[in-house]
């Protein structure tokens, strides 16, 4: 085992809607370790999302706790987690999310401002992040120059400009065809691995699922099991 990145501990979400109690998440306990791809699999409604939101600090559990790094992230004030984020933590959508009046260098660009790196640096290493998810040539292209895609893959390069220890992406592939999928979720893995960087994915997707190194099972906001795949194969299941 290597060291853990996230720690979830007895982490419960319950939503007032009028009168009634909905139970989101119901005791979650997870560790996430370094350079881990991991999956949270569900269907609609089942707390995934949820628990992607909480780990990055955009919700606020209602009780338990969630660990970045060895830090508290829902104690953190908004102005520390802005920061932290930053710093740590990159971001890719299903909705791609980009700026439609930016090229895809400036989309790509973009984090690195608020970095406050230098103009030419962010440049060349957005290029440089183009050119490796297969943008070379449309590096001046805006969003709606693009298919759904290339969009995608500019919001790749975009999560990964910053150099974030860990990625969260959610149902990244959801507006995409199967073969374009394939091709985003290899492109994802491998920038990942390069740098021993966290992927958390959210999907509903069992073929999605198949490219992390671990499953966590999400139903009705319990962890359902816990599904350990070394190599593509799977090793085992714990219940």
């Amino acid at each position: 085992m290597g060291t853990p990145i996230i720690e979830i501990k007895d982490l419960r979400k319950v939503y007032r809607i009028g009168s009634e109690k909905v139970v989101a998440l119901n005791s979650i306990n997870l560790t996430i370790e370094k350079g881990e791809c991991c999956c949270l699999l569900g269907t609609s409604g089942s707390g995934k999302s949820t628990l992607l939101n909480m780990m990055a600090g955009l919700e606020k559990p209602t009780k338990g706790t969630v660990a970045i790094r060895g830090e508290l992230v829902n104690a953190m004030s908004e102005k520390k987690l802005a920061r932290f984020r930053q710093d740590y933590l990159g971001f890719i959508f299903q909705s791609y999310n980009l700026l439609p009046s930016l090229s895809a260098l400036e989309n790509v660009s973009l984090p690195l401002t608020f970095k406050g790196i230098s103009r030419r640096v962010r440049e060349k290493r957005a290029s440089k992040l183009l050119e490796a998810v297969g943008l070379g040539t449309r590096i001046k292209h805006k969003p709606s120059q693009m298919s759904g895609g290339q969009q995608q893959r500019v919001g790749i390069a975009r999560a990964f400009a910053a150099n974030p220890e860990i990625i969260f992406a959610d149902e990244p592939t959801g507006n995409l065809d199967t073969k374009t999928t394939i091709e985003v979720m290899e492109l994802m893995k491998n920038l990942a691995r390069q740098k021993n960087q966290t992927l958390v994915i959210v999907t509903h997707d069992l073929e999605i699922a198949s490219y992390a190194d671990r499953i966590v099972r999400i139903r009705d906001g319990n962890i359902e099991g816990i599904e350990v795949k070394h190599m593509n194969e799977s090793v085992g299941v714990v219940k």
